[in-house]
């Protein structure tokens, strides 16, 4: 079985696939300062609940955007896994795909696996939409290179920096509001419509300016944990898949062992 091990800026997904099948899946806060001891202790024992245990994982995939937790997660690989871990982007897996930007070194681990994934699985071309820390939308040409995109501060983000620049408002959930009215009659609604239907406004309007510039048909795939959230409250995805990150991943493991 393989470990995929996708290291964000606010959370680390750990996941285990048997056959390109997610088996099951564990998420920790980011913690830079975490050693590989405390990874194991957890992971152990997650692994024991879903009836797996160390001697079942033979393999471990890693991508991070945090350069500081990648020592200790391969570390954790190494000392309580038996086996070298591959890291995304560094030999030998390479990102396999066309970086049609100007700064190509740039571009994010955690991007470039879901476009990975997103143009496995979709042919053609395509807006992939990431909901994450920062809110990133990316532009996948046919062939599968990358054209370029946008970062755009995630909605937590938002919402964090509206809190605390201003001292009466209160913390709110991220959730639709109650009612389809954009006027609110108290702070909370006012708050929530501005953050939610805010949002959705600026993604839709970034997505039609997107498709305008592309000039051609282009699939839009949403990702990422929030995604499911914006779903049910917006047209503009045509599929939503929150683990392409995983299915990435997953994907560059099989090339390397192909390959080699």
């Amino acid at each position: 079985m393989l470990l995929a091990i996708d290291a964000g800026n606010t959370n680390i997904v750990f996941a285990l696939l048997e056959g390109g099948a997610i088996k099951a899946r564990w998420r920790i806060a980011t913690d830079p300062r975490r050693t590989a001891d405390e990874y194991a202790v957890w992971l152990h024992q997650l692994l024991n609940l879903e009836g797996y245990d160390r001697q079942s994982v033979s393999g471990v995939i890693i991508a991070t955007v945090v350069p500081r937790a990648l020592h200790n997660l391969q570390t954790l690989a190494r000392k309580y896994f038996n086996t070298e871990p591959l890291v995304a982007g560094e030999p030998p897996v390479e990102w396999g795909m066309a970086l049609d930007v100007l700064e190509p070194e740039s571009v994010g681990a955690d991007r470039a696996v879901t476009m990975i994934a997103a143009h496995a699985r979709h042919p053609g071309d395509l807006i992939v939409i990431d909901f994450g820390t920062a809110t990133t939308l990316d532009v996948v040409d046919y062939t599968g290179a990358y054209k370029g995109g946008i970062i755009a501060p995630g909605i937590n983000l938002s919402l964090d920096a509206l809190v605390t620049a201003a001292a009466k408002l209160p913390r709110i959930a991220i959730e639709a509001p109650a009612t389809s009215s954009v006027i609110g009659r108290d702070t909370v609604s006012q708050m929530q419509i501005g953050i939610f239907w805010g949002y959705v406004a600026m993604i839709e309007g970034l997505v039609a300016r997107m498709k305008a510039e592309v000039g051609r048909p282009i699939k839009v795939v949403a990702t990422g944990g929030l995604a499911i959230l914006f779903e049910q409250h917006t047209s503009m995805f045509d599929v939503v898949e929150p683990d392409l990150t995983i299915q990435g991943l997953a994907i560059l493991w099989d090339r390397a062992h192909i390959e080699t």
